[in-house]
């Protein structure tokens, strides 16, 4: 049999069959030259609160300014999560992570302020054991100056003194008990002061012992430490209450100065010399 193809269908598999030859040619300067992006940006310094030791804690870069896209305004909002002990350079207090929020850019620094607290794994994997119970709390407060922040507080029961049973659980009504007694002390160190005073508190790492005291009544207890804080609401930014945050309190933290030796004095001269 003779097989005969119509004449568009012919025309069709024409037009479509090879390569189109266009694409294999190269364009005039289609190669770009790379340029290192690194050569568009800039290193801020991150200044930390005077509350910590350590006020220079690190650095972070970015794109400079190019038409409408502002470099500080992309800094602003950044979260810096850095090791307690790098900023009080103590090595004691490296299990506390303290996240700090880049509030305000002036030249090439960026003023920090607090945005969070948090525990290392490490240190929480090492609280928890068996034939114990956890005993966890959180509670959301306000400060004085108008933050809004969510604390977590954690505690373990202990054995008795000289207690012969190898498990120490606590029942369900005591639980509820100390976790009351978590959460009223969590809200009044919150709202009896600012968040300065707040973030020191903290930082000190006394509220534990404080709750501990309280609860041996119900239910001996261990290792109670307020392992979280999130700030969960700012109040409007104020350029003045961040410079609180930056500048030192006045307290005298050199070396003692010696008493002052009164000086002779010439009469008639004005007490000049």
């Amino acid at each position: 049999r003779d097989f005969y193809v119509s004449a568009p269908l012919l025309t069709h598999f024409n037009i479509h069959s090879g390569k189109n030859k266009r694409l294999t040619k190269s364009k005039k300067g289609s190669k770009k030259k790379a340029v290192d992006p690194f050569l568009k940006k800039d290193w801020y310094k991150l200044i930390a609160p005077s509350i910590f030791s350590q006020k220079e804690c690190g650095k972070t870069i970015i794109t400079r300014t190019q038409g409408q896209k502002i470099a500080s305004e992309g800094l602003k909002g950044r979260v810096i999560e850095l090791s307690l002990g790098d900023l009080n350079q103590n090595e004691a207090s490296s299990y506390r992570k303290i996240k700090l929020c880049v509030e305000d850019v002036q030249g090439f620094n960026c003023l920090l302020n607090f945005h969070g607290m948090d525990m290392t794994r490490d240190k929480l994997c090492s609280l928890i054991k068996k034939k114990q119970s956890i005993i966890e709390a959180n509670v959301d407060a306000r400060t004085t100056d108008g933050y809004i922040v969510r604390m977590f507080c954690i505690a373990f029961t202990k054995k008795q003194d000289d207690q012969l049973k190898e498990t120490c659980y606590a029942k369900s009504a005591k639980e509820r008990s100390i976790r009351a007694k978590m959460v009223s002390t969590m809200a009044t160190l919150a709202g009896k002061g600012d968040l300065k005073s707040l973030v020191k508190a903290l930082v000190a790492g006394t509220t534990g012992d404080e709750i501990v005291r309280e609860a041996s009544s119900i239910f001996p207890i261990k290792d109670c430490y307020i392992r979280k804080v999130k700030v969960i609401k700012k109040p409007k930014f104020d350029v003045t209450a961040l410079m609180e945050w930056h500048n030192d309190d006045g307290q005298d933290v050199g070396q003692n100065v010696a008493p002052a030796v009164a000086e002779e004095t010439v009469a008639g001269s004005g007490g000049r010399l």
